[in-house]
């Protein structure tokens, strides 16, 4: 054999070799991970799951329950981790900038952001997932939510069944309303408000009527493409799909000049713009809000706040993106048990147990049973389990409350069916050409929305300031790409 073949079949056996050992790399690997998602009731495994809302003090106690339930049914044990309301955001960008490990994780249009995550590969595409494992939930999810859920025809995160539709009230304190005999049912715009405002005002010394803090905000007219920026088209759009600068539009300087003329009078706290949530809700110390609603939403409220609060409605009822996006659990795309993820998730939202326990606490302890479908909160010793209900699943396998009609759900079913698409559903803007202008714009809108939207400010001197500034960070070429966006959507969908 000649020196060139001997070095020719060396290279080849080598070659040959590695081949080999890769191949048993590879087929250990897969086996490693399909074993890690085989969990058992005797060997389960633990899934981390980050959520969003005030930190009980219960939670670790309410998770050992639900434990011994999942364990059981699907092999899993699970840690819950809960950041508040203020600090989500940032603590889940912390934990995705450095790959820190959890397996599922509260997201949504306004909290550690659903397209914005999933477009960078943080979440878990779900789709064969749920066609092996959620199947039950599947069937129990409206269809609009599962369909504006996807991005470019995938789903990476699946929606709480919940109210579909957006509606904004003007939420009431019933104490005020009855001490006062005030009529609410006149109330239909924001204008409306003030006669009742001076009343309690001048009757309650020390009370500010209208509660708020930085994130206020009154009813648009808009439909939003993002909701950190000034730019939407119209709820009454007549197909054109015009996008506008809400700050020009005579509709929203109007209602920031009621504002200013209401934190003028003293209706708002005189910090209103830099206030975080106050302590009012907790002391009853306030006449109206202006929050989202849903059916029978009086009765949670009123069970939420220990005092009863009455509505009427503000807004109209219309299904945005946003509120399709509103709350959503995915899968991070390093979880070594997406598999069991998903069956944790499929359970979640169908096994009425579970659900209720997760939402409601242990029966005896936080709750006691009026019926098979019905419950009441116990009084707390010190402080009472109280999770934000609206994060954690299916709404439609809850329990009741004492106060809630037997047809609750039903309604919700009907509230769901007969709302109106907002014009731009199912549009996703893409932002990766204007990254750099988005990021700049945000900063222009944390520096004068707050102070706008309570009335902190005179309009007439800061609208046109705000206007200004947004144009100088590149309001003007975000828009742009934006109307070409949407106008290459209305074309493929026509």
């Amino acid at each position: 054999m000649t020196k060139a073949k001997k070095l020719l079949l060396t290279t080849f056996c080598l070659l040959m070799l590695t081949s080999i050992v890769l191949a048993g790399c590879g087929s250990k690997n897969k086996d490693q991970v399909e074993s890690a998602d085989k969990g058992t009731a005797e060997q389960p495994v633990e899934l981390l799951w980050y959520t969003i809302g005030a930190p009980q003090k219960d939670l670790n106690k309410v998770m050992e329950k639900v434990s011994e339930y999942t364990k059981e049914k699907i092999g899993v044990t699970i840690k819950m981790k809960m950041f508040d309301f203020g600090d989500y955001n940032q603590k889940m960008g912390v934990i995705a900038a450095t790959g820190e490990p959890y397996d599922i994780a509260f997201t949504s249009s306004w909290a550690f952001d659903y397209v914005t995550n999933a477009k960078k590969g943080l979440f878990y595409p779900m789709d064969d997932l749920i066609e092996k494992y959620g199947q039950d939930m599947k069937k129990a999810i409206h269809p609009s939510f599962l369909a504006g859920a996807k991005i470019d025809g995938q789903t990476f995160a699946i929606p709480v069944n919940k109210e579909l539709p957006a509606q904004k009230v003007f939420r009431f304190n019933k104490q005020y309303v009855d001490k006062y005999k005030l009529d609410i049912n006149s109330v239909k715009t924001l204008q409306d408000l003030e006669p009742l405002l001076a009343k309690v005002k001048e009757g309650e010394k020390g009370l500010y009527p209208l509660s708020g803090d930085k994130n206020f905000k009154f009813g648009l007219y808009y439909d939003l493409i993002n909701e950190n920026l000034p730019l939407g088209v119209s709820l009454n759009d007549n197909g054109d799909l015009k996008i506008v600068n809400i700050l020009e539009q005579p509709e929203t300087m109007r209602d920031f000049t009621t504002m200013h003329e209401y934190y003028q009078k003293g209706y708002l706290k005189q910090d209103v713009a830099s206030a975080a949530n106050g302590d009012e809700m907790k002391t009853g110390k306030w006449f109206v809000d202006m929050p989202d609603t849903q059916p029978f939403a009086d009765n949670l409220w009123s069970q939420s706040l220990g005092y009863p609060v009455v509505s009427v409605p503000y807004t109209e009822a219309y299904v945005y993106n946003w509120s399709v996006l509103g709350s959503m659990h995915a899968i991070s795309a390093s979880s070594k048990y997406p598999e069991k993820a998903m069956q944790f998730l499929n359970l979640l939202n169908t096994d009425k147990y579970l659900r209720n326990l997760v939402n409601n606490g242990i029966e005896g302890e936080h709750y006691k049973r009026i019926d098979d479908q019905t419950v009441e909160y116990l009084p707390a010793k010190t402080e009472r389990y109280d999770m934000p209900t609206f994060t954690l699943g299916n709404f439609f396998i809850l329990d009741k409350m004492p106060t809630d009609p037997k047809d609750k759900w039903e309604k919700f079913a009907e509230f769901n069916n007969s709302a109106k698409n907002a014009p731009l559903l199912g549009f996703s803007f893409n932002p990766d050409s204007v990254k750099t202008e988005i990021a700049a714009l945000q900063n222009v809108k944390e520096e004068f929305y707050p102070s706008l939207f309570t009335g902190s400010v005179d309009p007439k001197v800061y609208v046109p300031k705000a206007i200004e500034k947004f144009k100088a960070a590149g309001l003007d070429k975000v828009q742009a790409e934006m109307q070409a966006q949407l106008d290459a959507w209305k074309a493929n969908k026509k």
